[in-house]
């Protein structure tokens, strides 16, 4: 028996290739299938299933094309429907791979047919379970994502009480706990930077699997501070729930070179986005006019989801030199597959060929210590709620990145707002939103709170209430 966890950072997210006597399954994979599909060829085994732990809403699943690819069942929890073909299983129901066996244990709660994965070994011992958004270390799934429900979110917070309790609680401490999430996903609160735990850890340390927990605390405490979903959530559930266009062809139409002139006409023709994934330091020193900086060295895909509205938006790109190819896959992975290409030659050829371009001014934190003692400035937050409230700037604004389409009209385009976030990534980020929209007083402070928080600049501190 073999099991792999293929776990993907800018997405915090896990999936699981399990291999047993030349068969194998795969657990909530992502869009592309190549490092599924290789992994079986290599081992000379037959994907027989893949199975999906509930209706995705942060990534699109590589669920179809996978199955269109081999052959495997796709298999959901009960009461699913889709519109492709698939097996919806069946509390308790048993699957064979090779040697082991995957039992279906529904498990509704973060969504109606959210279903964990128990396997069994060759020796029928209970192994592991693949939790999906059920169960996290350290925290539980959201449960306001239920697509079409006339179920509140507190009817399905009861729900998935009632799921932990009586389908994981009672396995052993030794089975092994596989998370499809973990820190960094906005499918939980309070998700550890670990990926792989077990039963008897988590009953020890995650708060909403305390023995002594009453159903209404666990609706309050799992429902408290839960932010807004991203709006590509919804969209994102959709497409895992009624198929979506084969990755191969978004692949081949997104990944094209494309002449400066080519690069224009379809910004100027088809609304095209300029979408700039370079690193920041370089989008500082010089892009295309009213481009979009999200790079591909931050969360960039999460990023896209939240800020760009229209999921069938078209988009260009401009890509580090031999980056195109990632670039249109993490884009397809939140369901973004309208890319119609990417600048030849970057911002070195668009410059040869005589075309503008724009600067972002930047400064360091002690630049920024010096001015604010000669004038007061307008300082602007763009961090989570979170952050802001632990410690900030005096007299600063602040709104959080992904609020930044609701709150752009509260700026005023005359004054000069000196914009930072933790470390720089998601300034520039909203920098460049803010000039697209015709912003242009604007000075990014490089190195975000990080560097701030070592000058004598003011700052109110959250202190903790005291408890005596």
């Amino acid at each position: 028996m073999k099991i792999e966890q293929i776990y993907t950072g800018c997405l915090a997210q896990g999936a699981y290739y399990i291999e047993s006597n030349g068969e194998a399954a795969i657990i909530d994979p992502l869009r592309e299938t190549s490092p599924y599909i290789e992994r079986a060829q290599k081992a000379n085994t037959k994907i027989k299933y893949v199975f999906e732990t509930h209706f995705h809403a942060d990534f699109v699943s590589g669920h179809v094309d996978l199955a269109n690819k081999t052959g495997a069942t796709i298999v959901f929890g009960p009461g699913a429907q889709t519109s492709y073909k698939s097996h919806s299983a069946k509390d308790g129901e048993s699957f064979k791979i090779g040697n082991i066996t995957i039992k279906a244990l529904h498990t509704p709660g973060h969504t109606l047919e959210s279903t964990t994965y128990l396997l069994i070994d060759e020796n029928g011992t209970n192994h592991a379970i693949f939790s999906g958004d059920t169960l996290f270390l350290g925290d539980v799934g959201r449960p306001d994502l239920a697509i079409k429900s006339d179920l509140t979110k507190e009817d399905l917070a009861e729900m998935l009480f009632d799921s932990l309790r009586e389908k994981i609680m009672p396995l052993a401490d030794d089975v092994i706990v596989y998370p499809a999430h973990g820190a960094g996903s906005a499918c939980g609160k309070n998700l550890s930077k670990e990926t792989v735990g077990t039963i008897g850890n988590q009953k020890e340390t995650n708060y909403a699997l305390r023995a002594d927990m009453t159903k209404e605390e666990f609706v309050k405490e799992v429902l408290d501070g839960i932010p807004p979903p991203p709006q590509y959530f919804a969209k994102n559930a959709k497409l895992n729930k009624m198929g979506y266009d084969a990755f191969d062809s978004v692949l081949k139409t997104g990944n094209i070179a494309l002449s400066p002139g080519q690069f224009e006409h379809l910004a100027n023709t088809e609304d095209a986005l300029v979408l700039d994934v370079r690193p920041q330091s370089d989008f500082i020193q010089g892009h295309i006019p009213n481009s979009i900086f999200i790079g591909l060295n931050g969360g960039f895909a999460p990023w896209v989801g939240a800020l760009i509205t229209d999921i069938k938006q078209p988009i260009i790109l401009v890509v580090p030199e031999g980056k195109s190819e990632e670039a249109v896959t993490r884009l397809s992975r939140v369901g973004y597959d309208n890319t119609l290409g990417y600048l030849e030659d970057g911002i070195v050829g668009w410059e040869s060929s005589g075309r503008a371009v724009s600067t972002l001014e930047s400064i360091p934190a002690t630049e920024l210590e010096q001015r604010v003692s000669q004038d007061k400035l307008n300082i602007l937050d763009v961090r989570k709620d979170g952050e802001f409230t632990a410690s900030h700037l005096e007299d600063a604004s602040h709104f959080s990145l992904d609020l930044i389409n609701e709150n752009t009209g509260t700026l005023d385009k005359d004054k000069t707002y000196y914009i930072h976030c933790a470390g720089g990534y998601r300034s520039v980020i909203a920098a460049s939103i803010l000039m697209a929209r015709g912003y242009h007083n604007l000075i990014d402070v490089a190195g975000g709170y990080a560097s701030i928080k070592k000058t004598n600049l003011p700052k109110t501190e959250f202190v903790c209430p005291s408890t005596l």
